[in-house]
């Protein structure tokens, strides 16, 4: 797909009034009711259905099937991503009034990092096509990686924070508690930062750690810059309302990491195949219509088999506290 300078500016302007109109919305600190996470979530989903619609009808069923499939995968990855921004939240103790804020701060800057790496990673295999065998061997590795921490079920999951924010915490110091959306406060005749900002910090720099599976995974679907950076930026941008209106539903996608083992390690050997055809090997291709078909064929099985694993867990709980609690009934009888 060629694309001039004039539409990468026309694009990115239109991101950043698109950003600049939610920031406006959400300025003022509040708790993020489900009906106004719900309505967001549609509004960015239809914004990113009518992007793709507009390449159908200006570029072809090509490129605008390359963006839906690299969207829905980044949109699936992110989804990922909820279950450690609600770990960040509680590690800091964030207040519901302003998580908000922080969702939004924080996926602005991991926009900003990830196109760093979509731009690092398109100039990469513009030059050593032997890269698609290492992006496709990494993500093999890394949906067997996932698989193996989805069987070991491990429930005392922590936040760590990574060696940079730490090195900004000591550098610059942080306050002993939140100053309303300040960033910096001065504190004893020094200006030190306030939990707001290193929360900020923690959400956009732990994307980068997703970003290195992702950002492999989307090129496996497309080797275009331009549809892998508004398919990840569609995707990041609603992924703060996203936060608030399915909160409470992650902890029922038990088999997510299944389902996104299997999207990756399909996404792998396709670069693989991809690559080895490069390489003048006779190979099958896999289309991108299938590729999308195999994507929302996965999320769909792995969510309605979540859901069923998760009530029938419910139910098995429900009984045995009936059953523990009918002895002690019959005692106090």
């Amino acid at each position: 797909m060629d694309v001039s300078l004039a539409l990468w500016v026309f694009t990115i302007v239109g991101l950043a009034a698109l950003i600049a109109v939610d920031f406006f919305i959400g300025r003022k600190p509040h708790d993020v009711s489900i009906k106004e996470a719900g309505i967001w979530t549609v509004v960015w989903i239809a914004l990113a259905g009518l992007f793709g619609v507009g390449l159908l009808l200006f570029s072809g069923g090509e490129p605008a099937g390359e963006f839906f499939a690299g969207f829905i995968t980044e949109k699936s990855l992110s989804v990922d991503n909820l279950f450690v921004f609600v770990l960040i939240m509680a590690k800091f103790s964030v207040p519901s009034q302003y998580q908000q804020r922080v969702l939004l701060v924080g996926v602005l800057i991991a926009l900003v990092l990830r196109a760093i790496f979509i731009a690092a990673g398109a100039a990469i295999l513009a030059s050593f096509a032997w890269v698609f065998y290492l992006f496709g061997a990494f993500l093999i590795w890394t949906a067997w990686k996932l698989i193996q921490e989805a069987r070991a079920d491990e429930e005392d999951e922590e936040f760590e924070e990574n060696k940079l924010l730490k090195a900004a915490e000591k550098r610059f110091g942080v306050a002993d508690r939140y100053h309303g959306t300040k960033l910096w406060i001065e504190q004893n005749g020094k200006r030190v930062m306030t939990p707001m900002l290193v929360v900020m910090l923690a959400i956009g720099t732990t994307d980068v750690l997703f970003a290195l599976d992702s950002i492999p995974a989307i090129f496996g679907l497309t080797q275009d810059p331009y549809i892998v950076f508004t398919a990840n930026a569609f995707a990041l941008m609603g992924l703060r309302q996203l936060y608030f209106l399915i909160g409470g539903l992650l902890r029922k996608l038990v088999h997510l990491s299944y389902g996104l083992s299997v999207i990756l390690g399909f996404i792998g050997v396709k670069l693989v195949l991809h690559a080895l055809h490069e390489s003048g090997v006779h190979v099958p291709e896999i289309s991108i219509p299938v590729s999308l078909g195999v994507i929302c064929s996965v999320l769909i099985i792995t969510t309605i088999t979540s859901l069923r694993a998760s009530r029938k867990q419910a139910a098995a709980e429900a009984e045995r506290t009936e059953s523990e609690g009918a002895p002690k009934d019959s005692i106090q009888a």
